[in-house]
């Protein structure tokens, strides 16, 4: 194979116009037939092998699959095979390779082979019943691993759920089951969040399904795009439970009024020696001038989108999961390695498909690295963000060092932890960086951590606390915590945390954690309630962004509602924010933020000022104090101010 010649001619328009297929992939059964395609051009031969398990054995039928126009190859058996197991034998060149089906939508033990399926057999009770919560007023995401979510002991999860996709089914559940302090899915109903983002739960490979049910991972390893993980299942060698059981997560967080994002990982596979490799080699993946697979996901294999029938199967991934699962947003890995004509597509085929706004798209916008995309190609990420769809939120990194510091240094501060003020950066982070690449607060998804780096608790732990005492909560850290919070729930954008972020999650100071044990990856609900008081600040913010129409707006008009920006002491900023719209009593909002260890007293505009929230509270707009002339701004600490306009 000429790697070069092969490169230009996957690039070239004369095969897409050749190549490109439009017809259904992957395997269908009926009564009296199942179907079986595949888009494989560049094969001699293929052959189809049929097994009564998902691993072992040798294949009871073999049978070959007809070549059709436009790289399809095909062959129909005249019998039902559901619950049957497949995989294929491709020939190119002369090498005739073993794959799995890069289009199936079930699969066996570790997702080696492929497996037939009636998918409405896999439909809970009440499935074709199942919708999406309404919409609230302002979208809060709230990222959620399956394993770590209910791991811990005093989940009061069941101990044969416990990290499975149904531990997110069960209500009720409280800390150690003394009935009083809730976990689990009331936990998250009364905290707030509109939206839980999954992370990875389609079939990754870096977990062995048949082993030790305390191995972890993240799950950023894709193998087989269009399947449940096995893992977060009862039984994995059993093709049908992993999906059942997905759909009634889905169906349980839905009935208990929130939405479910899917985090999704189209940017690179577990291997260069993917099924997508094996079936077309090379035609997938990206390379280098001298044949390398391209490396910009850290992977050493990232997909090649730009190419008609890459993004054909992306942008049907998307639609399938969102059709047959009923997920309600897509949260996209390292989306500066993917093009900006194909997320802008799958906005507009979701829109299409389920209305206007019904389902969310956000991403990652940078890579790990250069990518060599064909000449020409525009990417997704940070320097290219006017080009997509303003609907598509992306991750602000500006805002999230600005807060709490930069993540290339465990000592580097931001504004709440000693790394002083720069007011104008402030507002920026407030109108959600409009006019600074962002055409709107639509496009900004504001966060102070998320699965990967330190925790918020950590890093402020880190630039604050000598001794590193991450288990223990200082007062001085926990002021420091709501500052941040109180930063990120007053900006303009969609907000998001971490699970378990809102009561100090750590992670023991460890960064990166996508491999490690349990012990540092779980989620402590014991500290749920230990930490309720910070907890509950969170609620309260939460709760608060719901009422202000100037915090809510994602039009690109709502930068202009910063009305003013000042400095009235050191390490302190107000910012007031014209808050007119719907129902809300308070047309004037005043944020006022200190990092200031010392109390500042602020001359406030004219008008009596009611106090909404403060150092102590998050509640004061239930029964808020009058103020007027002055306010006191205590140490290390926000202010929201709301004044009602005749």
């Amino acid at each position: 194979m000429d790697v070069k010649k092969t490169k230009a001619y996957f690039d070239s328009q004369e095969f897409q116009e050749k190549y490109h297929c439009d017809v259904p992939l992957g395997s269908f059964c009926a009564p009296e037939v199942t179907k079986f395609r595949l888009w494989a051009p560049t094969a001699q031969e293929v052959t189809l092998r049929l097994y009564r398990a998902g691993t072992g054995g040798e294949p009871y039928a073999l049978l070959p699959l007809c070549r059709r126009g436009m790289g399809l190859w095909s062959c129909a058996p005249e019998e039902n095979l559901d619950g049957v197991y497949y995989d294929y034998l491709v020939t190119v060149d002369g090498e005739t390779r073993a794959t799995a089906d890069p289009y199936a939508r079930a699969c066996g033990l570790n997702g080696e082979r492929s497996m037939v399926i009636d998918l409405r057999r896999t439909d809970p009770e009440g499935w074709a019943e199942d919708v999406a919560p309404d919409l609230s007023p302002e979208t809060v995401i709230y990222e959620v691993h399956v394993k770590d979510f209910s791991w811990h002991p005093a989940s009061g999860v069941k101990p044969e759920w416990r990290g499975k996709f149904l531990a997110l089914t069960q209500e009720g559940t409280t800390l150690n089951g003394d009935g009083v302090h809730p976990t689990g899915l009331d936990y998250l109903k009364d905290l707030g969040i509109t939206h839980v983002q999954l992370m990875p739960v389609y079939d990754y490979g870096s977990v062995d399904e048949a082993g030790d049910p305390g191995q972890f991972n993240w799950g950023y390893d894709p193998v087989n795009y269009n399947v449940p993980e096995g893992s977060y299942s009862t039984d994995p060698a059993d093709g049908a439970v992993r999906i059942r059981e997905l759909k009634q997560a889905v169906q349980a967080l839905h009935r208990k009024g929130l939405r479910v994002i899917m985090d999704v990982v189209y940017n690179h596979t577990y291997h260069l020696d993917s099924w997508l490799w094996r079936t077309v080699p090379w035609y997938y993946v990206r390379q280098e001038a001298d044949g390398r697979p391209s490396n910009g996901s850290g992977c050493g294999c990232d997909l090649a989108s730009e190419r008609s029938m890459c993004a054909r199967y992306i942008l049907e991934s998307v639609l399938y999961w969102a059709e047959e699962y009923h997920i309600d947003g897509f949260r996209f890995d390292l989306m500066g390695l993917l093009d900006v004509p194909l997320l802008n597509h799958i906005r507009q085929e979701l829109d299409q498909h389920f209305g206007r706004g019904e389902k969310l798209m956000l991403g990652e916008p940078w890579s790990a690295g250069g990518t060599a995309a064909r000449p020409g190609t525009v990417l997704a990420h940070k320097g290219n963000l006017g080009q997509l769809d303003e609907r598509i939120g992306t991750f602000c990194d500006a805002t999230r060092d600005a807060v709490k510091g930069s993540l290339s240094s465990e000592g580097a501060a931001g504004f709440v932890n000693g790394g002083g003020l720069d007011a104008q950066k402030l507002a920026c982070c407030v109108k959600g960086w409009t006019g600074s690449g962002m055409r709107a607060p639509s496009q900004t998804i504001t966060y102070l951590s998320a699965h990967d780096d330190w925790t918020l608790w950590d890093k402020l732990v880190y630039t604050g606390d000598s001794q590193r005492r991450f288990t223990q909560p200082q007062p001085e850290l926990l002021r420091q915590n709501r500052l941040a919070a109180a930063i990120n729930f007053t900006c303009q954008g969609r907000p998001f945390l971490l699970s378990g972020e809102e009561f100090g999650r750590t992670k023991k100071g460890v960064k990166n954690t996508y491999n490690a044990p349990l012990d540092i990856n779980q989620l402590d609900w014991t500290l749920a309630w230990e930490n309720r008081a910070l907890a509950e600040y969170y609620k309260g913010l939460i709760a608060l962004r719901m009422r202000l129409p100037g915090l809510r707006d994602k039009s690109s008009r709502a930068a202009g509602r910063v009305l003013s920006v000042s400095i009235p002491a050191d390490n302190c900023a107000i910012i007031e924010l014209d808050n007119a719209g719907g129902d809300c009593p308070w047309g004037r909002l005043l944020l006022a933020y200190s990092a200031h260890w010392e109390t500042v007293y602020l001359t406030l505009p004219e008008g009596e000022w009611e106090v909404l929230a403060d150092a102590n509270s998050s509640y004061g707009w239930r029964d808020p104090v009058r103020v007027w002339g002055s306010a006191a701004l205590e140490p290390v600490s926000a202010l929201i101010l709301g004044r009602r306009e005749p």
